[in-house]
C-alpha cells in the first residue's frame, strides 16, 4: 500500500528515554493537577496490514472547555515520532480502518452540530476527514464492510420510524411539546446516569462517500417491538456491537429480548445474523443458561468468537471465551448449538480478547492477583491457556492484534498508560509512545509493596502498600486502608485517575489496599464467596491485613489510622462506622447505609436479592445483620460523607439517610453533594475539590500531635 503521507497538524512527541523515577533524581509528591492532567490514552487501533496504530489522546482540563481529545499516528514498529492527524475541539470516537488500510472512519460532533456524525479520513493524501452521515439522530461506531465500499454503524432511533424524515419530525415534535416527562411500563427506568428514554439502538448501513443513503436495517422489525429489546449496556449507554461476516453479506450483533425482565430475571444477551438488505434478525445463539456478546471473526473467515457467561446461581460468574465454527453457507440453521470454550478450566475473567492474523491463536486480558495480564490460547481451544509473561507486573487493556505482533495500552503503579508492543513469543514490551514519560519522572512514587494473609476464615487475602513521598523506613506514618469498589474488582498495579493511592498518600500517609473476598483475579470461588456475606468478611479482612500490615511494618504507626473507600468500598466504609471504634476517621463516597433502601432505588436490583439470600419480605436476615445502619447506635467515629446528586446506582438517598444517623448520634461529620456529578466525580475542578476536601478532612485527624 502506498505510505501514509496524510498527517494534519504535526506535532511530535519527544521519544526521551527517562530513568527511573527512582534512581535519584530530584522528584516531588503528586498533586491532583498531576493525576487529572496526566495524558489519557485511549484502545490502540492497528492497521489490517500491520504498520501503523491511531490512538486517542486526551488532555484534560480544570476549564469547561478546556479539554483536548486527538487522534494520533504512531508506527508499530516504533519508528518515528507519534503524529497528531485530528486538532478539531470536539473528540473523535470509534476508530476504524478500512480493510486495505488506507482510510479511517470515525464519528465526531463538529462544528455546530448537535448529534455525531460518521467522518472518513484519506489515510494516503494530505485533506480533511469527509463528514459521510447526515442522520438527524446522529452516528456512531462505523464498521467497514469486508470490500472497503459500505460502512455500518449505529443510531439511536424514535420507535415505529421508518425513515430520517420521520425520526427528525418526531425529535422536532418533543422539543416543541413543552414538558418533560417520561412514562414507564417496565424495569430498568435507569441506566448508569441516565434516565432510560424509548429510543432504541438501530443497525444502519450505508456506501462510505458522503450524501449516500443510509438505511435501518432494523426499522420495523419484530424484533425490536419487543419491550425487552436492548443493546449490550455500557456505562455511555449501549451497544449492538455490530460485525459483517466474512461474506459482507449480513452482519452479527448482539442484544437482548428480556431486558423487562430485569427485576426478577438475569438478563441474557445473544448473537442474531441481521441481512444487509434488513429485515426481521434471526437468532444464533439461544437459550437462558448462558450469555454470549460482542462478536469477533477470525481473519480466515471460518469461525466466529464472542464472550460467553454461564447463567447460574451465582451472581458473579466468569466471562469466557466461546468459539463457533462459521458455517460456509451463513445461514443460522447450521449454525452450531453449542460453542467451544477457549477458556474453559481458565479461573480468571476475561476482558477483551484478539485473534491472531492467521487465526491460530487468540489472545487477551484477565486480571490476575492485582495486575492485568495477557493471556494466549490455541484459536481451536486445544493445549490450555498460557500466560505471555507469568511475571509480567502492572495492568494491560485494549489488546489488538498488529502483524506478527500484539498492540496494547499498558502502566502500572509508577508508569502513566503509554501503548506498547508486545512480542508474543516471550510476553515483553517495548514502548511506542512517551506522552507522559516526561511528566511522571519528576514524581515521587514508589512502587507499591505486596503481602498477603491467611484469613480467619482460611482465605488468602491480598494487599498492595502504597507509601508516602520522601519516605524514609524509619519514620512513622499514619495509615490509611482505601477501600476498592466492585465489589468484583479488584486493587490494581497503577494509579487512579479517580482513586489515586498516590495522591492519597501525598500528605505523608501509608495506603493499604486489599483485595477483600469477591474481588477478582483469584479465582471464582473466591469471587462467589462473598454471595450471602456481602460486609461482614469483608470488613474483617480489611481490618486483619490491616493488622498484619502494622505488624509487618514498623514506619505505621498504629495509633493514627483512617479508611476511606468509594461505591462498594464505601458500603464497607459505612461498615466500619457501626462495627469498631479504631479509626481516627473514615471517608466515604457513593456508600449505601440501608441494604433494603439500596435495593429498592437502585438502578440494578436483582442480583442484590440474589446476594441477600431472596427478597427483603422474605426470611433472610442478611437485610438487617448487615445494614450498616442497623449498628447505627454505635457510630461514633468522625465521617465525611460525600455524593454525586445524579448517583443512579447507589442514589442520594442512601448518603442523606447516613447523614441523617450521623446527626442523630451526633457524631462530627461533613457532607458534601455535588449536584452535577453521578456515581463519579468526573468534572476536573470538582475533582480538584473533592481531594482538596478529602485531603484536609484527613489531616484535621492524623496530623502529628504536639
Amino acid at each position: 500500500m502506498p505510505r501514509i503521507i496524510m498527517l494534519l497538524f504535526v506535532v511530535c512527541i519527544p521519544a526521551i528515554v527517562v530513568a527511573d523515577n527512582h534512581d535519584g533524581a530530584e522528584t516531588r509528591p503528586v498533586t491532583h493537577e498531576d493525576v487529572w492532567t496526566m495524558r489519557r490514552l485511549a484502545t490502540p487501533v492497528p492497521s489490517p496490514d500491520g504498520e501503523w496504530v491511531i490512538v486517542q489522546v486526551t488532555e484534560p482540563s480544570y476549564e469547561e472547555d478546556g479539554t483536548v481529545s486527538d487522534l494520533w499516528l504512531v508506527a508499530a514498529d516504533g519508528d518515528g515520532e507519534p503524529r497528531r492527524l485530528t486538532a478539531s475541539s470536539e473528540s473523535e470516537d470509534g476508530v476504524a480502518w478500512s480493510p486495505d488500510s488506507t482510510r479511517i472512519a470515525f464519528s465526531s460532533k463538529r462544528g455546530e452540530a448537535e448529534v455525531a456524525q460518521i467522518y472518513v479520513m484519506d489515510m494516503t493524501m494530505p485533506g480533511e476527514a469527509q463528514e459521510i452521515t447526515s442522520l438527524s439522530t446522529g452516528a456512531s461506531g462505523p464498521k467497514w464492510s469486508p470490500d472497503g465500499r459500505r460502512l455500518a454503524f449505529e443510531s439511536r432511533v424514535y420507535p415505529g420510524a421508518m425513515s430520517d424524515e420521520e425520526n427528525a419530525e418526531e425529535k422536532e415534535a418533543r422539543e416543541e411539546r413543552g414538558y418533560n416527562a417520561s412514562t414507564y411500563e417496565i424495569f430498568p427506568i435507569r441506566q448508569w446516569n441516565r434516565w432510560r428514554d424509548d429510543l432504541q439502538t438501530h443497525v444502519f448501513v450505508q456506501d462510505a462517500v458522503p450524501n449516500a443513503e443510509a438505511r435501518d436495517l432494523m426499522a420495523g422489525t419484530d424484533f425490536v417491538a419487543q419491550p425487552g429489546y436492548a443493546g449490550v449496556p455500557s456505562l455511555s449507554g449501549e451497544s449492538l456491537h455490530p460485525e459483517w461476516t466474512p461474506d459482507g453479506r449480513a452482519l452479527v450483533i448482539s442484544a437482548t429480548a428480556n431486558l423487562d425482565d430485569a427485576a426478577h430475571d438475569k438478563t441474557h444477551y445473544h448473537l442474531y445474523k441481521l441481512a444487509d438488505s434488513g429485515g426481521e434478525p434471526e437468532e444464533l445463539t439461544v437459550g437462558d443458561q448462558w450469555s454470549c456478546h460482542t462478536a469477533k471473526f477470525a481473519p480466515d473467515g471460518n469461525s466466529v468468537y464472542c464472550l460467553y457467561t454461564p447463567a447460574t446461581e451465582y451472581v458473579y460468574n466468569l466471562t469466557e471465551i466461546a468459539r463457533f465454527d462459521w458455517p460456509d453457507t451463513g445461514v443460522p440453521s447450521d449454525f452450531p448449538s453449542d460453542p467451544t470454550l477457549l477458556t474453559d478450566g481458565f479461573d480468571r475473567p476475561v476482558r477483551e480478547m484478539t485473534v491472531s492474523r492467521d487465526s491460530d491463536r487468540v489472545y487477551f486480558t484477565a486480571p490476575d492477583e492485582g495486575t492485568v495480564r495477557l493471556f494466549g490460547v490455541a484459536a481451536n481451544g486445544r493445549g490450555g491457556v498460557d500466560a505471555l509473561n507469568r511475571e509480567s507486573g502492572g495492568v494491560y487493556a485494549g489488546v489488538q492484534a498488529a502483524g506478527r505482533t500484539l498492540v496494547a495500552r499498558w502502566e502500572d503503579a509508577t508508569n502513566p498508560a503509554e501503548i506498547v508492543q508486545v512480542n508474543t513469543r516471550n510476553g515483553n514490551h517495548e514502548r511506542l509512545t512517551a506522552f507522559n514519560v516526561e511528566r511522571a519522572a519528576v514524581l515521587d512514587r514508589q512502587p507499591f509493596r505486596s503481602f498477603w494473609i491467611e484469613s480467619s476464615l482460611g482465605r488468602r487475602v491480598h494487599s498492595y502498600v502504597a507509601l508516602p513521598p520522601n519516605f524514609d523506613e524509619n519514620r512513622k506514618y499514619p495509615v490509611i486502608t482505601f477501600i476498592h469498589g466492585g465489589p468484583h474488582s479488584t486493587s490494581l498495579d497503577a494509579d487512579h485517575v479517580r482513586w489515586s493511592p498516590h495522591l492519597l498518600a501525598s500528605p505523608g500517609y501509608v495506603v493499604i489496599m486489599t483485595d477483600y473476598t469477591g474481588s477478582i483475579g483469584y479465582g471464582v470461588e473466591f469471587s462467589r464467596a462473598i454471595q450471602g456475606d456481602p460486609l461482614k468478611t469483608p470488613g474483617d479482612e480489611i481490618l486483619q491485613a490491616l493488622d498484619e500490615a502494622i505488624e509487618r511494618y514498623p514506619f505505621i504507626d498504629a495509633d493514627r489510622q483512617a479508611a476511606a473507600g468509594a461505591s462498594y468500598g464505601g458500603h464497607l466504609v459505612n461498615w466500619l462506622l457501626g462495627t469498631t471504634d479504631r479509626f481516627d476517621t473514615l471517608v466515604s463516597h457513593a456508600g449505601l447505609i440501608d441494604m433494603e433502601g439500596q435495593w429498592s432505588t437502585s438502578d440494578v436490583i436483582y442480583h442484590r436479592e440474589i446476594n441477600a439470600g431472596g427478597p427483603p419480605w422474605e426470611d433472610s436476615p442478611i437485610w438487617d445483620e448487615q445494614s450498616p445502619s442497623s449498628f447505627a447506635g454505635n457510630f461514633s467515629t468522625p465521617i465525611l460523607l460525600t455524593i454525586g446528586e445524579k448517583d443512579f446506582r447507589v442514589p442520594i438517598n442512601q448518603t442523606i439517610a447516613a447523614w441523617s444517623y450521623v446527626q442523630r448520634m451526633q457524631v462530627p461529620g461533613r457532607l458534601l453533594v455535588f449536584h452535577d456529578a453521578d456515581h463519579w466525580i468526573m468534572k476536573g475542578a470538582e475533582a480538584r475539590y473533592y481531594w482538596e476536601e478529602v485531603l484536609a478532612w484527613l489531616g484535621g485527624y492524623l496530623a502529628d500531635t504536639p
